[in-house]
């Protein structure tokens, strides 16, 4: 009687141990992939400027003079403590207002709401070649203070900067250190506004066909990546959350061993 009692509480503290652990479930990603699967990913789309986007755009020539008469000034810029000496220079910027507009030298106004890179030093210079005042202006164009932001169960929450045209999900988590072990691979929100109106895609980073098919697979400015806790994360953060590491759990396990050390001994 007495060693039933005793193996009835030893299973009783297993089954509380596994509860507080949680359902183990696998933490690879892409786990579909396999030797010579073929994945056709949604349609490459580059950054595309928006109301308030801002950008550099640098014109060269043959004729630097009046390649000059193109550009913007350089700002020059103080770094570190007044009277330094010290100082930095930065490329003054093209904000896009409300019109889609930016204010351009010599050109004037030019519409470049909805154009990427390529398009927007396309449109430029077209516009240098029929104002006649030079012949073959050389543009280059690159997007400034573009961000998309990293919350929830990765290793390094933040803002991020995008440094190229083409921004995956993936590349986003990678920048911020990788997913914890205790984020949901299958349950990763990409949160994005498009006209005023909230978007939320939810992918299965466990599916690598469900991430490369998403709208969201490539990012935008200003998208929100959140990557929601796993279920014995969220125990964790209750305050009767059944998890092995809650001083209430350890109470209560060793309350049942000495009830079944007084059992045994009697």
């Amino acid at each position: 009687m007495k060693r039933n009692v005793f193996f009835g509480g030893l299973l009783f503290v297993l089954v509380m141990v596994l509860s507080g652990c949680g359902n183990t479930k696998e933490v690879a990603y892409f786990q579909d992939v396999r030797d010579g699967l073929d994945l056709a990913e949604t349609v490459s789309k580059e950054l595309v400027l928006r109301e308030g986007d801002k950008l550099t755009i640098v014109v060269n020539s043959s004729d630097a003079r009046l390649a000059n008469l193109f550009n913007l000034p350089v700002m020059s810029q103080r770094v570190g403590y007044a009277g330094s000496g010290n100082s930095s220079y930065q490329m003054s910027l093209y904000t896009v207002d409300k019109e889609g507009m930016i204010e351009f030298p010599i050109i004037g106004k030019i519409k470049v709401v909805g154009l990427n890179r390529t398009q927007v030093a396309e449109k430029v210079k077209n516009e240098i070649i029929k104002s006649e005042q030079l012949k073959d202006p050389v543009v280059t164009v690159e997007f400034a203070n573009m961000f998309v932001t990293l919350l929830g169960e990765v290793n390094k929450q933040g803002r991020y900067e995008i440094v190229n045209d083409r921004l995956t999900v993936i590349d986003a988590i990678g920048m911020a250190g990788d997913l914890t072990i205790q984020g949901k691979r299958t349950n990763v929100s990409v949160i994005r506004s498009e006209n005023g109106v909230r978007h939320v895609y939810t992918l299965d980073l466990t599916n690598a066909e469900n991430v490369v098919k998403s709208p969201a697979f490539y990012l935008q400015q200003d998208d929100i990546v959140y990557v929601e806790p796993n279920e014995v994360r969220k125990r964790q953060t209750t305050v009767n959350g059944n998890n092995v590491l809650s001083t209430s759990f350890w109470i209560s396990v060793a309350s049942l061993l000495t009830s079944i050390a007084v059992l045994i001994k009697n």
